[in-house]
Formats: structure tokens, sequence, C-alpha cells
């Protein structure tokens, strides 16, 4: 007879819980676990379903360090929202790689259950939406598209209202000194923001300075996180040209044309345009 000496963390040592699990109670697996409800018996569909709610999770979580960020610029500390930055960035890399099990759907697999979703669609995002508007990316027929659901409605609206992500960053170079020009300091955050030759300068005093400015990190980190957007977009249109081609979009866009015009649009643009001349 083999005597087993036991390894830590088999079940026999693990403790025996009246309820529900500590890890249950706090992780909620059982919750998440109930969130996927399938349409239809196509094999590619749940994982097109878990793929799409963890985006929705990476979402949020990228949302929450984008506003806490805001949050300290706005109380100027910088160490927080480089923190909150870099945390962000982790997230977006997470995000960008959601796309893998889908990259390789045929249009005759995605056909199996697209029609079953109707007219849903990644557009009707509320929590990417929020990402768009923190990103400077504000528009009014975008909040209206959501006036149907009350709550996400106001949540929305209180992101459109609020300064963006670039905006707290460019005020808090003012507050170090920087000269940002007054009409960007002042402009109405509700509208989308266009770039501006003023902050190109900023940005270009910065990046010719000493390359161990905190505030260069600051830019470098924001430049990270904009090309992990445009990644994402990047990597959108070419999941969706590959399983479905030219088709329309199932909530009434053009489909690819409607992408790929989102794709070509620059994340914090000044950030890229100080790069031909410093």
């Amino acid at each position: 007879m083999i005597n087993r000496t036991p390894v830590p963390g088999d079940a026999a040592d693990l403790a025996v819980f009246a309820g529900t699990s500590p890890y249950e109670d706090y992780v909620h697996a059982s919750v998440l676990g109930s969130l996927q409800q399938p349409f239809t018996d196509a094999p590619d569909e749940m994982g097109f379903l878990v793929t799409t709610q963890v985006m929705e999770l990476w979402f949020k979580l990228i949302v929450h360090e984008w506003r806490a960020a805001c949050d300290a610029f706005a109380k100027q500390d910088l160490p927080a929202a480089l923190d909150a930055l870099e945390r962000s960035r982790r997230a977006h890399l997470s995000l960008n790689a959601s796309w893998t099990p889908l990259a390789a759907l045929t249009p005759v697999r995605f056909n199996g259950f697209r029609a079953a979703f109707g007219k849903a669609s990644g557009a009707q995002s509320v929590r990417y939406r929020m990402m768009e508007f923190l990103l400077g990316e504000k528009s009014d027929a975008i909040l209206d598209a959501h006036r149907g659901d009350p709550v996400e409605h106001s949540e929305l609206g209180e992101h459109l209202h609020a300064p963006s992500l670039w905006d707290e960053a460019l005020h808090y170079l003012h507050s170090q000194g920087h000269e940002v020009p007054q009409a960007v300091l002042q402009r109405d955050v509700t509208q989308a923001y266009e770039p501006d030759e003023g902050v190109v300068e900023v940005w270009r005093r910065i990046y010719r300075g000493p390359q161990h400015d905190p505030l260069l990190r600051l830019g470098e980190l924001l430049t990270d996180i904009a090309e992990s957007v445009e990644r994402w977009r990047t990597d959108h249109l070419l999941v969706v040209r590959r399983a479905m081609g030219a088709r329309p979009g199932s909530a009434g866009t053009s489909g690819l044309d409607w992408l790929d015009r989102r794709a070509r649009r620059r994340v914090f643009p000044e950030l890229w345009t100080v790069r031909s001349d410093v």
C-alpha cells in the first residue's frame, strides 16, 4: 500500500462552510455563470456571448481607472494619476486580447446565431460609450440613443457633462505652469474635443525637455492608452471583416465602413502630431 502525502490545497485540506464559500460571497461566480443564456444551439454562440460579457467587465474596469485618474488630476496628485493610468493600460491590453476567441469566426459559423440576437450590437454598449466620452469623443446623439433607459441615460449623461481624461490632463499641465490655451481650458466639455496647435506646443516643450520628467512619462502613458484604443478598433474591424464581410451592422450601421472610419480616428491627437518635430 502506498502512503500518499497530502498536498496542500487538496480537498481534504479545504474548510467546509455552512453556506456559500467566502469566494462565492466575494466574487459572485454563480451569478456570473448564470448570465450566459444563448438563444440557439450554434456551437460558437456561447463563446461569442462569454467573450462579449468579459469585454463589458473590462470596459467597466477601464472606466473606473480613467475616472480615478481624472480625480487625481483634479487634486493635482500626479503619482496617483499615473498609477491609475498604468492600471488601465494593463487592463486595456487584456481587453484587446479578448478578440482572440472570435478572431477566426467564419461567416457560416457567425450566421449560425447572428439572426437570433436581432438588432443587438456592441455599438449600444453604455460602458464603451463611457470610455469614448472619457477619451473626449462626446456626442449628444449617442446620449439621446439611450433615452429609453433612464438609468443608463443618466449615468452616460454624467460622463457627457464631465471633463474628459484629456481635459483633466491638460488642466493639470496648466496648473504646473504650462501655457495651455484658454480656449481649450474653457471649452464646452459636452462637445467632442478638437485638436489644438497650442496643446501641441505644450507637449513639444515637454518632449524636448528632460527625458526623466514625470510629465514625459504622463505623455507616454497616455500614448500607450491611445495606441491600445486604436488597436482595439482595428482588431474589431478585422474580426468583423472576417466574420461577416461587408454586410450591414446589426444596429443599422454601415458595418465595415463605419468601423473603418472609427479605426482611423486618432486618440489624444496632439501626442501623435508632436512626434513629427521633437
